[in-house]
């Protein structure tokens, strides 16, 4: 038996010092999983590249409760360790075996899986227990070897008398983390970390029903056998070749990430580069809703199969992390900040990758079945716009494939919608006006008014509309875009036309004063001679600030301020129209100030804008009137 002091210097400290930086202690059976892995596909890789005749057989690896003892245990099958190596690899503190291993085998090993490096690894155990257990076997031909410590520099190291090859980690529970002897709370960890680990993990047993032989009688109960219970699956999807895949493999595999989303993914993408980095993962397009935050947080990062994240903010563009699915990458640095994501050369392909691998799959769809991409678009549509906001590149290939859909449900690239305008649509400057609604019912007079002029409308409706028609005005030539409510359809796009007003300028003079006397101060009053069957009143709202006061409210860009500004409206009055001129010659001022208020609250509620006190005042004047 030897005794000894575990081999703790100012050398090697700091590097374990940053990986206990984890205030969770439940990632320390990740990292005995791990660990575990690594020494199976280690016997694995050496058995493959003929290093020893020692056969590999079908390991697995085994977690065990022994609630008596208020033990844990980690068994696996793989490569074992001597007495020196246990001397080695783990009374040296922050010396990798995994590493050393890899660099040994470096050209063979390559592509073997082994993620020795990943992160807290056997110490990690000392955070929910007082006491730690070794009993290992090498796979080579030596004594066993047993190692015990109880949290300080002191072990103990002795032989043992195990004769299977492996390792098994004892971990004596701590009094105050006597939930990791919950079964219910080690099955938790074990599918949310070692779901999709490479080698197959034993936890406990289950009974599973054999089939019944043809001959059997119709009331014949089959019988059961226990097996295993193996709670991972080694062999995920994103792991194949897509060749090796179906259409429903794909949809199976989101249900295994997603078990309580009933609804089929709209479609997926799958990543597979190993050069210049090493990234396999599927990405999920799911049905969006309008919100944008609720989406977040769904694709899962997993490196060499270990789960590490789902807040992998950094690493996929912004714009796609509304997605789901799993990317799996051992070149992405972990346990850094996030500032140090984002400047690394690595991570920052990968996020270039993605990108153009959504861009493409997005562009290979609306080629192969147009009529399908634009049933799908108002599901999509919230992460293109968004990636075409913040992702230049993106934007450019996404000029392809981004829809504009009209209010009578046709669909547009911008291409197609330029030459279905500009001949109609071109102001009197050379300009190219799109006109465009937020809201088919609430702006429905205003669409109405357009198409009667053979104008085309537009329903742009998701919340950030006005940053993306910012962006688009600002990256394309001569051309706006005019909602259709925010000015009276004549001079929605200006053309070389006057319209001659009934009333003279003194008319004009007094009408504007009679109006100022009843209209509050939020709404600017402009006289406009339209056509004579035009509505008598419109409300607009000025393209310019109802614009930038939306992007001050969705964050970002906008004038400084103007999100908290009071409501400002135009009250565009027809001079041509024959109630307008019956306001103008009322001969007293109490019939012309009721004419005014209920003329204009008319105009209000086509605009959805008479609510409580007001709309009741409204109701109980239109009900006098009509007596």
């Amino acid at each position: 038996m030897a005794t000894g002091n575990i081999n703790v210097s100012v050398e090697n400290i700091f590097p374990l010092i940053k990986k206990f930086l984890y205030s969770d202690h439940e990632i320390f059976l990740r990292e005995l999983i791990s660990n575990a892995t690594d020494a199976t596909l280690k016997m694995k890789h050496l058995t493959t590249i003929g290093e020893t005749d020692v056969a590999y057989g079908d390991p697995k690896i085994e977690v065990k409760i022994d609630k008596e003892n208020k033990t844990l245990h980690v068994i696996d099958q793989g490569i074992g360790m001597t007495k020196e190596e246990v001397e080695k690899y783990i009374n040296e503190v922050a010396f990798s075996g995994a590493e050393e291993f890899l660099e040994k085998y470096k050209d063979s090993a390559k592509d073997s899986g082994i993620i020795g490096h990943f992160g807290l690894g056997f110490y990690s155990a000392f955070m929910v227990a007082n006491k730690v257990e070794i009993i290992t076997k090498s796979y080579k031909d030596e004594p066993a070897a047993h190692w015990v410590c109880e949290g300080t520099t002191q072990f103990t190291l002795e032989e043992a008398d195990k004769k299977e090859r492996g390792t098994e980690i004892i971990l004596h529970i701590n009094e105050d983390d006597k939930e990791f002897l919950e079964e219910n709370r080690i099955r938790e960890l074990l599918v949310k970390y070692n779901k999709f680990m490479p080698i197959p993990i034993k936890f406990g047993t289950k009974e599973e029903e054999l089939e019944l032989p043809e001959d059997a009688p119709e009331d014949a109960k089959p019988e059961t056998k226990t097996v295993d219970n193996i709670i991972n699956n080694p062999n995920p999807a994103w792991t194949k070749q897509p060749t090796e895949l179906e259409d429903k493999d794909y949809k199976d595999f989101y249900r295994e990430l997603y078990p309580m989303q009933f609804e089929d993914p709209l479609f997926h993408i799958h990543l597979n580069v190993d050069y210049p980095f090493n990234l396999t993962g599927i990405l999920y397009f799911p049905k969006m809703s309008q919100d944008m935050n609720i989406q977040r947080d769904k694709i899962q990062l997993y490196q060499n199969q270990v789960f590490v994240t789902d807040n992998v903010e950094g690493i996929v563009p912004e714009f796609l992390t509304m997605l789901r699915g799993v990317i799996d990458s051992p070149d992405i640095p972990l346990n850094v900040s996030r500032s140090y994501l984002q400047a690394d050369g690595a991570v920052k392909k990968i996020s270039s990758y993605i990108t153009r691998k959504v861009a493409d799959k997005l562009k290979s769809l609306f080629n192969n079945n147009r009529e399908d991409f634009e049933k799908k678009w108002n599901d999509i549509k919230i992460v293109i716009e968004y990636g075409m906001l913040s992702e230049e590149k993106f934007f450019e290939k996404a000029d392809k494939f981004a829809l504009y859909p009209t209010v009578d449900d046709k669909y547009f690239t911008y291409d197609e919608l330029q030459e279905k305008i500009k001949e109609n649509q071109t102001d009197k400057d050379g300009n190219l006006v799109i006109l465009y609604a937020s809201n088919q019912d609430q702006q429905h007079s205003y669409i109405e008014s357009a198409k009667e002029k053979g104008y085309e409308v537009l329903l742009l409706d998701s919340p950030i509309v006005s940053h993306l028609l910012q962006k688009l005005e600002t990256s394309k030539e001569n051309i706006s875009f005019v909602r259709v409510d925010s000015d009276h359809v004549d001079n929605l796009i200006k053309k070389d036309e006057d319209k001659i007003s009934k009333l003279s300028d003194e008319e004009k003079e007094k009408l504007k004063a009679d109006f100022a006397k009843v209209v509050p101060e939020k709404y600017t009053v402009q006289l406009e001679a339209m056509d004579s069957n035009a509505a008598p009143l419109i409300i607009t709202q000025p393209e310019f600030m109802r614009r930038m006061k939306e992007m001050q409210q969705t964050g970002g860009g906008g004038m400084f301020g103007m999100g908290n500004m009071p409501e400002m409206y135009n009250l565009v009055v027809n001079t041509n129209h024959q109630l307008i001129s019956e306001i103008l010659n009322t001969k007293t001022e109490k019939k012309q100030k009721r004419l005014i208020k209920q003329s204009l609250d008319l105009a209000r509620l086509s605009q959805n804008l008479l609510k409580g006190e007001e709309l009741t005042a409204f109701i109980k004047r239109s009900f006098e009137m009509v007596k």
